[in-house]
């Protein structure tokens, strides 16, 4: 069995016609897949978006330059001696503000660090995402060719069951068998159409599937060869899971950012250091008068009492880290798991075709057999049916332990967190997760070179 799962899957073709040059193969569709799909479009902005959130954490740190500008009209009414004057003044102003955070114990730090491995986390979900996508084109690729050989296989018990019935129609002619006869004939070749029918929709619902999980409607489709190597045992399939599975490195930096957070929700009980700035301009209309004037200073501020809020938020800090460490436990079972059940997917299906093979070869032997038989009296037409009916029932089994074994293997693929247009060495251009982040991790301005870069970027995004 070892020996089986270090094999090609080339070696497992599907029972079908040659194919054309022009036929569609797997890494293809794969490769369709990947580029056709909204689902990752859709992540991969989800990763821009926490590229953007470490830019904003990055901002924090350094200094924020705000402008205000203003009128001012004051007014005021004066009695004297039974007369009122009424007196006012209209004023401009303009000011310049500076502010920038000194020291808070490290809790924006921290928080810088939170962003960051929430990009490196995100870019392992979006790593998941991909799996998916290339799972349910495998799927979508294997189902289609599950469906169209069950049809040929449908079509062709059909023409021979209207052979078979025109030889018991033409034997009961002679005499030779009774009206029984003709009648099984005919209710066999009615269960086969009947099957056909229900082959034809099967196809028809695979294609529609196909369609969406690779982008178009399939064509002539190849049988499929081997786009990844399987280990040759579950140890080692397991032991690659548990390193590499995306969702393995989701669940350990889950447990880094809960760490991060009880150090800045322990940092709130600590006060905050800020320098502030600020320059302006007064002039009252009407005056020749112009007050320039600023002010620097330093602003110390902490709590005092919060309601319980801070202690709240430091315990439940502690709370989710305990949190994260027990699904930490709880995904590296669940990866063990999934990849010993794909693995022992592999060895069943693997099995599977090599006795359907053999299934096959005997059950057309007996068909044969039975066949020549019936032309000499000695078997019914009932035996013949039945015995096409075995055959069938053969074939459609071979072929479905062969797109099985195909698709336990990408499974397994999936399973040890391999099946990814890098891994499987697919003929695109391979998305690159830090490409954006390059672009914002200085947090540049809108105004800046590289600002103006961002936004070229983003718009060509949007007309896509």
């Amino acid at each position: 069995m070892k020996a089986l799962m270090t094999g090609s899957v080339a070696g497992l073709a599907l029972m079908a016609s040659p194919l054309v040059a022009s036929a569609e193969t797997l890494g293809e569709a794969l490769a369709d897949s990947y580029r056709n799909s909204g689902l990752l479009e859709q992540n991969r902005a989800v990763l821009k978006a926490a590229d953007e959130d470490a830019a904003q954490a990055i901002a924090s740190l350094r200094p924020v330059l705000s402008w205000s500008a203003g009128v001012n009209r004051s007014f005021s009414t004066t009695y004297a001696s039974g007369v009122s004057v009424g007196t006012g003044e209209t004023t401009g102003s303009a000011q310049l503000t500076a502010s920038l955070l000194l020291f808070d114990f490290g809790a924006s730090a921290r928080a810088v660090d939170v962003a960051k491995e929430t990009v490196l986390l995100t870019r392992q979900q979006l790593v998941s995402i991909e799996q998916q996508v290339l799972l349910r084109a495998v799927s979508a690729y294997m189902e289609v060719r599950r469906a169209n050989e069950n049809l040929a296989l449908r079509q062709a018990n059909v023409r021979l069951l209207s052979q078979e019935l025109r030889a018991a129609q033409d034997r009961f002619d002679v005499g030779e068998v009774t009206r029984t006869d003709v009648s099984q004939a005919e209710a066999a070749l009615a269960a086969s159409r009947s099957g056909l029918t229900s082959a034809v929709g099967s196809l028809a619902q695979a294609r529609l599937e196909y369609e969406a999980a690779v982008g178009h409607l399939p064509g002539n489709l190849a049988a499929p060869s081997r786009l990844g190597s399987v280990p040759g045992s579950q140890a080692e399939a397991t032991n690659i899971g548990l390193r590499v599975h995306p969702s393995m490195d989701v669940a350990r930096r889950q447990v880094t950012i809960a760490d991060m957070q009880i150090d800045i929700a322990g940092a709130a009980y600590k006060p905050k250091l800020n320098a502030t700035a600020s320059y302006g301009l007064s002039t009252p209309f009407g005056q020749d008068v112009n007050t320039l004037g600023g002010s620097v200073g330093l602003n110390l501020s902490g709590p005092v009492y919060s309601g319980g809020a801070i202690a709240s938020v430091e315990r439940q800090a502690l709370l989710n880290k305990e949190a994260t460490l027990a699904n930490l436990h709880v995904v590296s079972d669940t990866v063990k798991q999934n990849v010993g059940t794909a693995y022992s997917a592999v060895q069943v299906a693997q099995a599977a075709t090599v006795s359907g093979r053999e299934q096959v070869r005997a059950a057309e032997v007996a068909f044969d057999g039975v066949r020549e038989e019936a032309t000499l009296g000695s078997r019914t037409t009932l035996d013949v049916l039945t015995q096409e009916q075995t055959l069938l029932d053969a074939r459609t089994d071979y072929l479905s332990a062969q797109v099985d074994e195909v698709l336990a293997r990408y499974s397994l693929l999936s399973a040890m967190g391999q099946l990814t247009a890098q891994a499987l060495n697919l003929n695109v251009e391979i998305y690159d997760p830090a490409a954006y982040y390059n672009m914002v991790k200085s947090a540049p301005a809108r105004q800046s070179r590289q600002g103006r870069q961002l936004d070229s970027v983003l718009r060509r995004i949007g007309r896509e």
